[in-house]
């Protein structure tokens, strides 16, 4: 008999099997199979809605904890969908013996990352279960935005298409790592956590063809996504990728590949060619998004197949991800 195992978390090859194979299989219905970060709904509302659940270990870390990761996970989902976040539900699982000051830094966190991207906190649930049953505190979150006239998606990719991020890649895992396993670097590296709409509407214009916040599973496997489902191939340019020396050197001493680290604060936007320059100074004059870089272009030929071109000139293939390469980090 089959079970599920960690790799069934990590967002890469393994997930999406399970999502085809076993939801898409019993749930499938126009709105989910929409394959998106949030589902627009139809009718006078006009409405986009997703959710998202946050287990991170260690609760605490640098950049943020799991309250502000909760809100920012569940904003950036439908701001890249296109929409514009107003409002959240925030359902808690509590472990018996969670310190209640600990709970209070997290809810702290969670109203003041509500208040910076612009929500409200409209309803919640809490349950707590036995010591041992959980690890301290579980999240859930239900975000609704209103549906706007950014009609954003893979089905608008076209070859030709430019492929940019807001910053460097793979901050968040590292933060994560680095905290749980004790780690010291020179230069500490800091989760990007944090809301992307104010971002996303300082770069928004026409010519955006699809926007996708590359949390687990990183840069890699979100590229491969909407690669197959665009009908594209794409090719990324190892030496435009953005990277902050610690995490460089982090992935050089673990042997870790930068495009597989989670991310919780870049965007990869896909845009027309001739709207790229403007976008990518639009994104580096706000705060959020001074280190964006171009970093590829989409491409005729096989459907979801990405490649890297290496500093020598050669290509290889970035596949989805295998495995679980990091647990536990969103």
């Amino acid at each position: 008999m089959e079970r599920i195992m960690m790799a069934h978390g990590s967002g890469g090859r393994l997930s999406h099997e399970l999502i085809k194979t076993l939801f898409q299989k019993h749930l499938g219905n126009p709105f989910l199979d929409q394959m998106n970060d949030a589902s627009l709904l139809p009718g006078q509302a006009q409405i986009a809605v997703t959710t998202d659940s946050f287990v991170v270990s260690p609760l605490f870390f640098r950049g943020g904890n799991i309250g502000k990761l909760a809100v920012c996970g569940t904003v950036n989902d439908l701001a890249v969908s296109g929409a514009i976040p107003k409002f959240l539900t925030l359902a808690l699982i509590l472990e018996e013996g969670l310190p209640l000051d600990e709970l209070e830094r997290i809810i702290e966190s969670v109203a003041v990352t509500a208040a910076e991207a612009g929500v409200a906190i409209v309803c919640g649930d809490t349950k707590v279960v036995e010591r041992g049953s959980a690890d301290k505190i579980f999240i859930n979150t239900t975000g609704i935005g209103y549906i706007t006239d950014r009609l954003v998606g893979p089905g608008q990719i076209r070859p030709g298409d430019e492929i940019l991020i807001t910053g460097t890649i793979g901050d968040h895992g590292i933060a994560i790592l680095s905290e749980r396993e004790g780690l010291e670097f020179q230069t500490p590296v800091v989760s990007d956590c944090a809301p992307l709409n104010g971002l996303i509407d300082a770069f928004y214009r026409p010519g955006v063809k699809c926007m996708r916040d590359p949390t687990r599973g990183g840069v890699a496997t979100t590229l491969n996504e909407l690669a197959g489902q665009a009908g594209v191939s794409m090719l990324l340019v190892e030496e435009q990728l953005p990277l902050s020396p610690s995490v460089e050197g982090a992935c050089e001493m673990l042997g870790l590949e930068p495009l597989y680290l989670a991310n919780e604060g870049k965007v990869l936007v896909i845009v027309a060619p001739e709207a790229a320059d403007e976008v990518l100074l639009n994104m580096q004059a706000h705060p959020l998004g001074r280190q964006a870089a171009r970093i590829g272009q989409v491409q005729e030929g096989k459907s979801g197949l990405v490649l890297l071109e290496t500093p020598l000139g050669g290509k290889r293939i970035v596949g989805m991800l295998e495995g679980e390469h990091l647990p536990r980090i969103c």
